[in-house]
C-alpha cells in the first residue's frame, strides 16, 4: 500500500464541495479543486515524490472535469459517460497501484439545490443561461455513476457550512480506514424526504403507531414507553429478527469489497417514534454484537425535533 491518503470529494454544485475542501486543507491535506480527472494520475505521482512531504492529498473532481464542459451539453454522451468512464478507469488503475483511494459524495434535494443558487445569484454550471432546475437534473444524472462508486454520500441539504465542516474534519481525522468500516444509523420520517445518503432503506410504517396513542403521542421512541410499546408486537419481534439476519449477512460481504461506510436508514411517517424505536434497538444489537476494533458505529435521529 502507497504511504498517502487521497480524498477525492465530488458531487453536485451546490452541495458544499468547496466547504469540504477547504475543511480538509485545514488539518494538513494538500488540496486542489477542479483538477481534471485525466491530470489525477500524475498529480498523485508528483505528490509521492515529495519526499514525504505531502503524505494526505484532497482533490475535487465534478462536472466541471468533463470533456464536453462547458461545450454543448445536450450533444454530449449520455449520462456523462466520458467522465464515468473516465473517473472509474482511472480509480481502478489507481488502486490496483496501490493508492487507498477514498470518494466522497456530497448531494442535496433539489429545492435545497434551487435556494442556495438563487441565494448566492450563481449560474448553475450546466444551466448555460437557462434553467437551474434543468441543470440540476442533468447533473444529478451525468454524475450519478460517480456516486454509486462513492466510499459514503453525505447528504447536506439539513447541513449549514459549521455541520459540513465538522463532519468532514470528523471523517478525515480518523486514522487509517483500510479494512475499517462506521456503520451509520439513521432514523426519519417521510414526511421530510428520504435520505440520499441511505445505503439501505427501512420502511417500518406498518408496525402499530405510537402516535395514536393518546399518552404516547408527544414523547419521542427514546423514551421507554415508547420502545416498549413498539417493540411488544410480534410483527416488530420477526421484523427485527429477519433485519437483523440480512445486516449480519452483507456487512462482512462490503466489508471484503471494502466499502468504508454504511448507512441504516429507517423510516417511518414523522421520524419521532417507530424508527427511532428500531435504530435504537439495531444499536444495541451492534454493541452487543463481537465485532472488529476498527468498526464504529454512529446513531443519528434526523427528524426526531420535527413535527
Amino acid at each position: 500500500m502507497r504511504n498517502i491518503r487521497i480524498i477525492l470529494i465530488s458531487g453536485l454544485s451546490g452541495s458544499g464541495k468547496t466547504t469540504a475542501i477547504k475543511a480538509l486543507e485545514d488539518v494538513g491535506f494538500y488540496c486542489v479543486d477542479n483538477l481534471p480527472i485525466l491530470l489525477l494520475p500524475k498529480f498523485v505521482e508528483l505528490c509521492e515524490q515529495s519526499g514525504g512531504r505531502i503524505s494526505k492529498v484532497g482533490v475535487v473532481e465534478d462536472i466541471r472535469g468533463t470533456a464536453s464542459y462547458p461545450a454543448d451539453i445536450e450533444s454530449a454522451a449520455p449520462g456523462g459517460m466520458d467522465f464515468l468512464e473516465d473517473s472509474r478507469r482511472i480509480i481502478q488503475d489507481l488502486q490496483r497501484e496501490g493508492y487507498p483511494m477514498e470518494i466522497l459524495f456530497l448531494e442535496a434535494a433539489d429545492p435545497v439545490l434551487m435556494r442556495r443558487f438563487s441565494e448566492t445569484r450563481r449560474e448553475h454550471p450546466l444551466a448555460l443561461g437557462g434553467s437551474i432546475w434543468e441543470g440540476i437534473r442533468l447533473e444529478r444524472s451525468r454524475l450519478q455513476g460517480i456516486r454509486e462508486m462513492a466510499h459514503q454520500v453525505i447528504d447536506t441539504s439539513s447541513l449549514n457550512v459549521h455541520q459540513l465542516r465538522e463532519k468532514i474534519l470528523q471523517y478525515a481525522q480518523e486514522e487509517s480506514r483500510t479494512g475499517q468500516m462506521t456503520i451509520n444509523l439513521l432514523s426519519f420520517g417521510y414526511s421530510f424526504g428520504i435520505p440520499y445518503e441511505a445505503d439501505l432503506l427501512m420502511d417500518v410504517r406498518f408496525l402499530p403507531n405510537p402516535y395514536f396513542v393518546e399518552d404516547l403521542k408527544r414523547l419521542r421512541g427514546d423514551d421507554s414507553r415508547v420502545a416498549g410499546y413498539v417493540l411488544q408486537w410480534d410483527e416488530t419481534k420477526e421484523f427485527l429478527r429477519r433485519l437483523w439476519e440480512f445486516i449480519r449477512f452483507l456487512l462482512p460481504l462490503y466489508a471484503r469489497e471494502g466499502k468504508t461506510h454504511l448507512t441504516i436508514a429507517v423510516g417511518c411517517t414523522g421520524g419521532r417514534h417507530r424508527s427511532m424505536v428500531i435504530v435504537n434497538r439495531l444499536a444495541e444489537m451492534l454493541r452487543e454484537e463481537p465485532r472488529d476494533k476498527g468498526t464504529f458505529l454512529s446513531v443519528r435521529h434526523r427528524d426526531a425535533e420535527k413535527g
